[in-house]
């Protein structure tokens, strides 16, 4: 589904991440992280281009909004998997930001990620006629 794009995952629960990043790799994309901070997210930003991204909005060192918006900013399509919903902030700058609430199967968070890459037109990923495994 991914066809070998990075995904970048950011999430401080270390089983969800865990869960996340081997859904990305059935779906045959690469891993970017997972990582548990903003700042450790915005590093790997400086050194690594991703295509999407699954952010967690509330991390160890604060709410994800300033990681949010630099992917926006670069046109990163991206999706938050949260139990809190958004920060205000982020929800007053982007509003239309997907968000997947947890608990939920990996499927729905990739699912739904595929929907938005789509929905920004950012990658042309086909999948017409395939089955993707399931997660």
């Amino acid at each position: 589904m991914f066809e070998d794009r990075p995904i970048l995952i950011v999430e401080d629960e270390c089983y969800v991440a865990l869960d996340l990043a081997n859904a990305v790799e059935d779906w045959r994309g690469r891993v970017v992280g997972p990582v548990a901070t903003v700042a450790e997210a915005l590093q790997l930003l400086e050194a690594r281009a991703v295509s999407a991204a699954i952010l967690d909005s509330e991390l160890a060192d604060g709410d994800v909004t300033p990681l949010a918006l630099e992917l926006s900013q670069r046109g990163v399509p991206l999706v938050i998997h949260t139990e809190t919903g958004l920060p205000a902030e982020l929800a007053s700058k982007l509003p239309r930001v997907p968000i997947v609430r947890k608990p939920v199967r990996p499927l729905v968070v990739l699912e739904r990620l595929l929907e938005e890459i789509r929905r920004t037109g950012s990658e042309d990923l086909r999948v017409a006629g395939r089955r993707h495994p399931r997660v």
